[in-house]
């Protein structure tokens, strides 16, 4: 009797544009929110929101009003709900109305979707707590399942997600991490108490994430009644279905005339024709469901790509060199009590700026241009380490020096 678990990502990066080398010392507007032709953080938002969020919000709640059992769940970046609150309140207000129905989960995560638990346990606790206390700002809720920034996961991450109190941590059901076993079940993470583990199962999700619309696809097309058929087989050989994705899979990844909005109205009708099968959030699932062995991931995994692990974010030098001098700042930016470059160190530490420099798929990975800024990785990383040479020079004269000194 596999329950449905939907969780989904929503995230949007406070992109960098073009920063040149003589902009060093004369421009602070990292961000490119000055000017009519720089405004790109804003176009991406408000065209994402209309033709993504809002009408795939619109069918949720249609759907949470219809089924008092039907379920979904969100993990929203600190950063996005900064855009949204700023651009579209109209959007952040269409949340909130899901939220309040009572029948919708919200995770945590690192406030700027970040790698810190990487490069600094810190860092990376510092921003849990931010990412905590704006869910409790805005939605009025405390999370008690975690995600970290793209899935990425390993033993240490659930050992340092307990300790924070979470009951729960998400993470990519890759098949060298499961061998023989189903992503279908609640597992334990090794040297974990409590704390539980769901598993993306990533060929259902990848179903309507990536490969929906795919006309070279031989299930394509894929029909409400069909999807609802493939959980329904796992009937006897599992007991929770995952299904996680980036939220701008409808309506963005997948533009409205594929018929992805029909197939997101019509799925939940269709999961309910099969007996025993419904909807849970992740953390309903670990109430009820018991963990089925444990699992063991000593090294890093994530959602990204075909490897699944850290090589979209640091494969190559320039990706290497960039993460090395971000956080070799940490110390005297936080030192200089200026909120407002602590606030731009933190914007440079989300994942996507490392994303950009990505080489590996560049000629043919169109997934790595999704509203790319730069022209190539080198761009990002040009632009990248002027911005972070800016940065330094903010800093107080005592902790510039001191910093030098070390070697950053």
């Amino acid at each position: 009797m596999p329950s449905v678990c939907f969780y989904f990502q929503v995230h949007q990066p406070m992109r960098l544009k073009r920063y040149r080398v003589f902009d060093i010392g004369a421009d602070r507007g990292y961000f490119a929110e000055t000017g009519e032709t720089n405004r790109n953080n804003e176009r991406v938002l408000r065209k994402v929101a209309s033709k993504a969020y809002l009408p795939t919000n619109a069918i949720l709640l249609e759907l949470l009003r219809r089924y008092p059992d039907f379920r979904v769940s969100f993990s929203f970046s600190g950063v996005f709900l900064d855009q949204l609150a700023e651009w579209s309140p109209e959007t952040l207000d269409s949340f909130r109305r899901l939220v309040a129905t009572g029948q919708v989960e919200l995770l945590s995560e690192t406030y700027h979707h970040s790698l810190s638990f990487v490069f600094s346990r810190e860092e990376f606790r510092r921003q849990v707590e931010l990412h905590r206390k704006k869910l409790k700002e805005i939605f009025g809720v405390r999370p008690v399942v975690f995600r970290n920034t793209e899935l990425i996961y390993s033993n240490d991450v659930a050992a340092e997600a307990e300790s924070l109190g979470y009951a729960g941590v998400l993470a990519e059901g890759a098949d060298h991490i499961l061998g023989w076993r189903s992503p279908n079940f609640l597992y334990q993470p090794r040297g974990g108490a409590n704390i539980r583990l769901l598993l993306k199962n990533y060929r259902l999700s990848d179903d309507i994430a990536f490969r929906f619309s795919s006309r070279d696809w031989a299930e394509y097309p894929l029909t409400a009644p069909k999807f609802a058929s493939w959980v329904a087989a796992h009937n006897g050989n599992g007991e929770v279905v995952n299904l996680f994705m980036d939220y701008e899979t409808f309506g963005e990844h997948q533009w409205a005339d594929t018929g992805i909005f029909d197939f997101l109205r019509a799925l939940p009708a269709e999961v309910y024709k099969h007996p025993n099968n419904d909807f849970v959030t992740p953390s309903e699932a670990i109430r009820r469901f018991p963990p089925r062995g444990i699992v063991d991931v000593p090294h890093y995994i994530s959602w990204a790509d075909i490897e699944r692990d850290l090589s979209a974010w640091t494969e190559n030098s320039m990706q290497q060199d960039a993460l090395r001098q971000l956080y070799a700042l940490e110390g005297p930016v936080l030192a200089s009590r200026d909120s407002s470059l602590i606030e731009d160190w933190r914007r440079l530490q989300t994942s996507d700026h490392f994303y950009y420099m990505c080489t590996k798929w560049w000629n043919d990975g169109d997934v790595h241009k999704y509203f790319n800024p730069h022209d190539s990785p080198y761009d990002a990383f040009i632009s990248f380490m002027n911005v972070l040479h800016d940065v330094e020079l903010r800093l107080p004269q005592k902790h510039r020096a001191q910093n030098m000194e070390h070697g950053a």
